[in-house]
């Protein structure tokens, strides 16, 4: 299919193939490198991790893509709890599942 629509005739191409997949983009990292990446560049700064929150707390509301964002965003700021154990590169695949199993219409399809 070229060009087409391919399910509901909004003229917006609905195909669910991953656009990195797509691009032959590879997001995964080597775990030495994300480990450096995690320790180097978010040291624990309270700071940060409260306004972050604070946003997350702020954007929450009823619809399911504000619980999404308010949950992505809670998810980095622990980046700055060094008693959390995370990296951007983990936060960024944990999130590309949850998208790719909303396109799907859910987990039970």
């Amino acid at each position: 299919m070229t060009g087409e629509d391919n399910i509901d005739g909004d003229g917006r191409n609905d195909d669910p193939a991953d656009p990195l997949d797509a691009a032959g983009v590879d997001p995964v990292v080597p775990e030495a490198a994300a480990a450096d990446a995690a320790s180097d560049e978010f040291a624990d700064d309270a700071e940060v991790r409260a306004f972050l929150r604070t946003v997350a707390d702020d954007v929450r509301s009823d619809s399911s893509e504000s619980k999404q964002l308010s949950a992505i965003l809670y998810r980095v700021s622990d980046l700055y709890d060094t008693d959390e154990q995370t990296s951007p590169e983990e936060i960024y695949l944990n999130v590309r599942h949850i998208m790719q199993i909303k396109a799907q219409g859910g987990i039970e399809r």
